[in-house]
């Protein structure tokens, strides 16, 4: 996808809302190389009007002979015939006046032409988006939001999705699907170096759904050998396979779950309503800013959304300073389907529960859906009346920050 480089945020912002989901946002040339180090498939990069003209030059140059097929969008101020004619020196594919964001949108639609056309349809191949779960208060619903989500993005087969259960002590996605793996991310110990896709896809079970599990080691003590390397490894292959990577973590800031995060494009944060698990989520918040992880890709997922135990949304979003991207009330039916071994989504899709994922994945999916009409809450001896869910997601297009090292 895209990456924007600009020192100005308004500026980053408005050349991405023209841009195609999941474009990026960086602040200097300096990180915008190293974006393109860790991802290789880019195809374009559009220099905003603030970077000092020499410099958005040499980052021309530059990118001219070590990545050929990504292609330079300068946007100037000013465009006159001596910017043009050294932006054309500097190998810049396109020059585009400041504020021209439909200009900028099909400098980068040609981009894409290009690329496809140097590299052929399988090269210019977009690599999937890891989207990992979190939460790191155990209880509160994580894995069954996890593995709804995962279907909701499927949607039937209509989008490639493979649910990886990182929860290596504990974890219980094959058991909530009620999958039997003869396989699991166990089988992979000591491939650190050499796995590969075909290898990958003989320890996947699949569900009856069009959607792929990589499913946890059937004992505890295989924990500790999974190594972070190998749960990298495990990621970045089935991006090569999969348009979403959905990754159901541990309750805790553990090795594996750390590295799943450095790895994830969107982080889906479950909290529920009450004081325990609020606080914690604010100090997983807190961390997670310290560590530079995800941030401007994060999406609050309010579990068991109901009014009546004290706290309110507005509490909520007060507390952890951040919006509710999607609230899912309590359900009878939700822990019925738990129990059956047919999620939510399936089993009632137009259940609200199911309709508030659906539409968050629709979001982190990129496309345009209406809002959910509520939470999962249902009238079964429960509450009456549904609350209105919240669809606050972000396009998956937030400015970009490299993890501090150390």
């Amino acid at each position: 996808m895209p990456v924007v480089t600009d020192t100005e945020d308004a500026v980053v912002t408005a050349l991405l809302d023209a841009l195609p989901s999941g474009s990026q946002g960086v602040d200097s040339a300096e990180r915008m190389r190293a974006w393109l180090d860790l991802h290789p498939d880019e195809y374009a990069v559009v220099l905003g009007p603030h970077l000092d003209l020499d410099d958005a030059l040499k980052a021309c140059e530059d990118l001219r002979t070590t990545r050929p097929t990504v292609s330079v969008v300068l946007v100037r101020t000013e465009v006159d015939a001596a910017v043009l004619t050294r932006a054309m020196q500097a190998g810049a594919r396109d020059v585009v006046p400041h504020g021209d964001t439909a200009g900028v949108a099909a400098a980068v639609s040609r981009a894409h032409e290009l690329h496809v056309a140097l590299r052929g349809p399988s090269g210019a191949h977009q690599l999937g988006r890891v989207v990992t779960v979190f939460s790191p208060k155990g209880g509160v619903g994580k894995t069954t939001m996890a593995v709804n989500l995962a279907l909701a993005l499927a949607d039937g087969g209509a989008r490639r999705v493979c649910l990886v259960d990182l929860d290596l002590a504990f974890g219980d996605v094959a058991i909530t699907m009620q999958l039997f793996p003869t396989h699991s991310i166990e089988h992979a110990i000591g491939s650190e170096h050499d796995l590969d896709v075909d290898q990958l896809d003989d320890l996947l079970t699949r569900h009856d759904k069009s959607l792929m599990v990589l499913a946890a080691p059937a004992h505890p003590d295989a924990r500790e050998r999974v190594t972070p390397a190998l749960v990298t490894r495990v990621l970045r292959t089935l991006r090569e396979s999969f348009d979403h990577v959905v990754v159901d973590t541990a309750p805790a800031f553990d090795e594996q779950v750390l590295t799943a995060l450095d790895e994830t494009d969107e982080c889906i944060i479950v909290a529920t309503l009450d004081v325990p698990t609020l606080k914690n989520v604010k100090v997983a918040l807190e961390t997670l800013d310290m560590l530079d992880i995800a941030r401007g890709h994060r999406h609050l997922l309010l579990n068991r959304a109901d009014d009546a135990v004290g706290i309110g949304p507005e509490k909520v979003e007060a507390i952890l300073g951040m919006p509710i991207a999607t609230q899912v009330g309590s359900s009878i039916a939700i822990a019925a389907s738990t129990n059956s071994g047919v999620p939510l989504v399936v089993d009632s899709p137009d259940h609200p529960g199911s309709t508030a994922l659906r539409a968050l994945a629709a979001s982190l999916a990129g496309d345009s859906v209406p809002a959910p009409a509520g939470t999962g809450s249902t009238p079964e001896g429960e509450q009456a009346g549904a609350q209105e869910s919240q669809n606050g997601t972000s396009r998956g297009k937030a400015r970009f920050r490299m993890r501090r090292e150390g």
